[in-house]
Parts: C-alpha cells; structure tokens; sequence
C-alpha cells in the first residue's frame, strides 16, 4: 500500500516534468542564440532560423559580413510577448554592437518570431538576423 501511494504521489510530478519540455526545449534554444550572437558567431545564427523562412526570405553573405564588423557587447531582452498558443513567442531584444572599425557603438531593437516546428521537433526562428543598420 506504502508503495501505491509513493508511485500515485510521483504520477502528478513526472506528468508536469513531461508538459514542460517544451518550455525546456524554448528555454535551451533561446540561450543558445543568445551565446551564438554574444559570442559573434553570426554564421551559426542561420541555422537556428527556419528553413521555409530563410528560402522566402535568403540571408545574403552581404549582411553576415555587415554584421561581422560588429562585436555584441550586450544582448538584452526587453519583451516577451506570448504567442496564441504555446507554440510561437516573440522577444524585443536590445543589442549593443560595437563597431571594430570605428570604434563606436550603437543600440538597436531586434524582434524575434519563434515558432516550435512540430515536424523538426526544434524551436526556430521566423525573422531574420540582427540589423546594424538601424537608426
């Protein structure tokens, strides 16, 4: 009987741990994109991004060597905005970049759109990379 309880105790724990993997899995993508820009890994940036978003919408190599003129001093989340269900999010995010040619810096705002692939069973990205050309 001691046995019965301790199992019917633990049933409601391992349901909630199961519930939560996506936000686990979210959580874990998020960080990594984050590590990737902050460490100026911007080439890996692209595989994090969804691949029907990036065949309408192509990285060019002229953006990526852009953006390779800057380091990420600071990468910041200013907003979390929940999507209709718990499969897409959108983050306002604020990026400091400093320019390694001219020795300045600039603020910008970058909007995320993630979306859980269901298919690939991956978080991805459906908007694009950073833009330091923003006023």
């Amino acid at each position: 009987m001691r046995i019965f309880l301790i199992i019917a105790a633990l049933l409601p724990l391992l349901a909630a741990c199961g519930g939560n993997q996506l936000i686990r899995d979210r959580d874990h993508t998020t960080t990594r994109w984050e590590a990737l820009l902050r460490w100026n890994e911007f080439d890996a940036l692209v595989d994090m991004m969804h691949p029907d978003w990036l065949s309408e919408n192509p990285v060019r190599s002229v953006d990526l060597s852009r953006l390779k003129q800057f380091r990420v001093s600071e990468y910041r989340v200013r907003q979390v905005l929940a999507g209709p269900d718990d499969h897409s999010f959108e983050r306002n995010v604020q990026i400091r970049l400093y320019h390694v040619h001219s020795a300045r810096e600039r603020v910008i705002v970058h909007h995320e759109v993630w979306r859980y692939d269901k298919k690939l069973e991956r978080w991805l990205l459906h908007s694009g990379l950073p833009d330091p050309r923003q006023d």
